[in-house]
């Protein structure tokens, strides 16, 4: 009978298992493509332990001896992946270039783990100075092709599963609630719009969104044939996308609603209507044409003097300007800096926050709200309307509260 191998501590040692001349163990198997592989580790132990996972693995098919990349991965989901918009499905291809494939990308797909997920987010935001919404979007895509590793039995399971939000609760990134205007800022707002020469021309878009609550390419897709002024209706069919791609380079595209409930039909309001009719008679008067064509789409209703479609970025950088010198012009003409209202910061989304607040505050029905939004799920309009109610809750017991005092002081 064949004596049995043993270590220095006089153990058995299993088949496959060697102690090496340094002290430390490893173990050896074969894949089914024949593929001869090794695992160490200081202690027998702590060999045994990745043994098992190795014994593991080869019965539920995991394929641990694989030499294919996340990248090899991420080329098989671009070639199954299917039922995503076109842009969605270009953005996604774009995050992974742009930041995986020539940093994590190039890791074993077999050998990755959470830790490896956790220290790229880092790198991205730390060296690459990533805001968290990107870094957001890159763990979306990240997270779908892993999914394509686990379902082909390169890993047992998801190893992007919560790694987003361990990054955020680490750093305390979690995004902050947005807000809208209040009453009183949007009228500050609209009236210094109206009434500012400077920027009088940004009146009617910023008018139009604080009507309706569009969504930034959607108000600036919106053409005249969208509009029926006959039953003051306006249609909403399309949104208009800005591409800034490495390889495809800059352009602009018109893409239909990702959902059913994106095509919607808003009734016109007065400011609304009024907006739109300024809008025409002052490119009349300056002689702005719209000769922009977008994929079949022209007739543009918001356009630079030279014609063109008006660049979503362009909306929120003359945001800004505008809030710095509305703000200025009411610190100039101030008198009592104790009950000033001055503009917050804030994007074009806010002001479809602030519309959805204002239906909320007005009482407006709950579904006819979700309809005018176009949202898909009625949740999204109910947090929106929670959010609402309880301010309004706190502000209307502030007032009450205010009250009880002024009385019993009187007394």
């Amino acid at each position: 009978m064949t004596e049995r191998r043993k270590d220095s501590k006089g153990r058995v040692l299993k088949e496959n298992e060697v102690q090496r001349s340094d002290g430390s163990y490893m173990y050896r198997w074969r894949t089914a493509d024949h593929q001869r592989h090794t695992v160490y580790a200081p202690t027998l132990e702590e060999l045994r332990e990745k043994e098992q996972k190795v014994l593991r693995d080869k019965s539920d098919g995991i394929k641990t001896g694989s030499k294919s990349t996340l990248n090899d991965v991420y080329d098989l989901w671009v070639q199954l992946k299917k039922g995503l918009k076109d842009n969605t499905f270009m953005n996604y291809q774009y995050m992974y270039e742009q930041f995986c494939r020539d940093d994590i990308g190039q890791l074993k797909i077999v050998t990755l783990k959470r830790s490896d997920i956790r220290r790229f987010y880092n790198r991205l935001i730390d060296e690459r100075c990533l805001k968290i919404a990107t870094v957001d979007n890159i763990h979306t895509v990240l997270h779908q092709v892993i999914d394509v590793a686990v379902e082909d039995g390169y890993l047992r399971n998801n190893i992007s599963d919560n790694a987003l939000k361990e990054l955020k609760q680490s750093r305390n990134l979690f995004t902050e609630k947005r807000k809208a205007l209040t009453v009183q800022e949007q009228d500050l707002f609209v009236n210094f719009l109206k009434n500012n020469a400077q920027y009088n021309h940004w009146y009617p878009i910023f008018t139009l969104m604080l009507g309706t609550g569009l969504r930034v390419g959607e108000a600036v897709g919106l053409r005249w044939d969208d509009v029926d002024f006959d039953n003051n209706m306006i249609s909403i069919n399309h949104t208009l996308i800005y591409y800034n791609h490495a390889e495809g380079g800059c352009y602009f595209g018109v893409n239909t609603p990702k959902t059913k409930a994106g095509e919607r039909a808003i009734p016109i309001i007065e400011s609304v209507k009024e907006a739109l009719e300024k809008e025409k008679e002052y490119q009349r008067l300056a002689g702005i044409k719209c000769t922009a064509r977008v994929d079949g789409f022209t007739n543009f209703i918001f356009v630079n003097r030279f014609g063109n479609v008006q660049h979503q970025g362009t909306l929120n950088k003359a945001l800004r300007r505008i809030i710095r010198d509305c703000n200025q012009e009411v610190l100039d003409k101030a008198k009592d800096n104790e009950n000033m209202i001055l503009l917050p910061k804030f994007s074009c989304h806010t002001l479809r926050h602030t519309f959805t607040t204002r239906l909320c505050e007005s009482g407006i029905n709950i579904k006819a709200i979700q309809s005018v939004l176009g949202h898909k799920d009625i949740s999204t309009t109910l947090d929106i309307y929670a959010d609402v109610t309880r301010d309004l809750k706190r502000t209307e017991m502030e007032k009450f509260e205010d009250f009880m005092k002024k009385k019993k002081d009187a007394i």
